[in-house]
């Protein structure tokens, strides 16, 4: 089962972009709450190019490494990706005007519930969002 999540970004397509993609910027929006954060991000944006990152409670009492390899890029339109564990993730970038869609298509993992799965992704990309926005 697949899962979207979307946002509209009120930013040019250059710019939200570029703070999709660049490990600096990962590491100021990469968490779905304020008690988390990305210590560690990585990107070699390229078909077979690998990405890292290093997601940790705040607290230091949990951490994890989300990882991938890049299926296909698109400048400033498509990224695909496959996770470690296989499960495939496609993101779309549209231009409007002065705003910019972000949509995300992930594969369900099978741990958590659809919903928290849907919740935790929407969080990142509204922390994603709020962060480009504010690189004006």
């Amino acid at each position: 089962m697949s899962i979207t999540v979307t946002a509209t970004v009120n930013s040019t397509i250059e710019s939200v972009w570029i703070a999709w993609v660049t490990p600096e910027h990962i590491k100021n929006w990469n968490h779905a709450s304020n008690d988390w954060h990305t210590t560690v991000a990585e990107v070699d944006l390229k078909v077979g190019g690998k990405f890292f990152s290093r997601m940790e409670a705040k607290d230091g009492s949990y951490g994890f490494d989300f990882t991938g390899i890049f299926s296909k890029v698109i400048d400033r339109q498509l990224i695909e990706y496959a996770m470690e564990d296989g499960r495939k993730v496609s993101i779309t970038f549209k231009s409007s005007g002065g705003s910019t869609q972000v949509t995300e298509t992930f594969d369900a993992e099978e741990e958590n519930s659809i919903e928290v799965q849907q919740m935790g992704w929407q969080s990142i990309l509204n922390n994603f969002a709020k962060y480009a926005e504010s690189l004006k």
